[in-house]
């Protein structure tokens, strides 16, 4: 059953990456079609068409330069082989980032899960949850974000959904009092893993991103240690916003995991190539549209198949 949902995730991850491969192969007819010869506008046109996807030009250029010796060497006879030799290139620099959310004792195992505004926080905490779920784990989910009434009503609701505990305070408590409780409750029901929700955070307002650093102190009082899991999400279709986004929520809370979302309604899917190589972090998961199933544990072969 799982094998045959691995392969339903991969196709709709190839449709969702539909918008990047145009981008990639609009101006680069020869690769799109895999056939013809490898010439210097080829290559020239494949640099520029990976930036415009947000690859990020140092990444581009490197890319570019790595498949030029290569057609100079006579290992490139065709747009084809240029095509496969790229898609190699492109998992491997994506596979040490492919490390999947671990959730191991001492219970309970407590993710913080952060982003802006917008970027699928909730939705995403809810997807986790059943993930985790249908590995066998009890989990406690924790609505963070008192600053909507909804954040805290659609947690809810994934909670009975996923058949996960639920903790709230009332709409504009204390968002630290929260995780505080979580936590406690996680370890008084048996949790294996505490999912901990927050409000949208402008990585611009210092003053906000304090206030994220207050959870985090919150936390580890309350369970030396932990948050256990950092985990970030960025929206896909930001681009290089996401970039910066993750910059500053790792100095202020010391990110420990990606999430991309939203792949499916991007042209800039080669931001998670970029984001892998400025950012430390591993991508735990990453998501291609709204339902339960449409979000996965990063798979760096799969992706660089489905881009091509």
């Amino acid at each position: 059953m799982r094998a045959k949902s691995n392969d339903s995730f991969l196709s709709r991850l190839k449709a969702g990456l539909s918008k990047t491969r145009e981008l990639l192969f609009m101006n680069v007819e020869a690769v799109a079609r895999g056939i013809g010869p490898v010439d210097e506008k080829v290559l020239s046109d494949l640099e520029e068409a990976l930036i415009l996807a947000d690859a990020g030009a140092p990444l581009a250029q490197e890319y570019v330069e790595a498949l030029r010796g290569k057609w100079r060497r006579g290992e490139l006879p065709d747009t084809e082989a240029l095509r496969s030799a790229l898609r190699g290139m492109i998992a491997k620099t994506l596979a040490p980032r492919m490390v999947p959310l671990e959730v191991r004792p001492p219970y309970p195992y407590v993710v913080l899960v952060i982003g802006v505004n917008g970027v699928g926080k909730t939705t995403t905490i809810g997807k986790i949850a059943h993930w985790l779920k249908e590995e066998g784990h009890p989990v406690l989910l924790a609505a963070g974000d008192t600053f909507r009434a909804a954040a805290i009503e659609q947690l809810k609701i994934w909670a009975e959904r996923t058949g996960a505990d639920f903790v709230q305070h009332k709409e504009r408590s204390d968002s630290s009092a929260v995780a505080f409780d979580a936590v406690r409750a996680g370890k008084a029901r048996g949790a294996h893993a505490v999912l901990i929700d927050t409000a949208g955070r402008l990585h611009t307002k210092s003053h906000l991103m304090e206030e994220m650093r207050k959870v985090v102190r919150v936390i580890g009082k309350e369970m030396p240690g932990a948050p256990h899991e950092v985990l970030l999400v960025l929206d896909a279709t930001s681009g290089r916003n996401a970039i910066a986004q993750a910059k500053t929520f790792q100095e202020v809370t010391g990110v420990t995991g990606l999430v991309l979302t939203k792949l499916d309604g991007t042209a800039k899917g080669g931001v998670v190539l970029s984001v892998t190589r400025e950012i430390g972090a591993p991508v735990r998961f990453i998501g291609v549209g709204e339902s339960v199933d449409d979000l996965r544990p990063f798979d760096a072969s799969a992706f660089a198949e489905a881009l091509f």
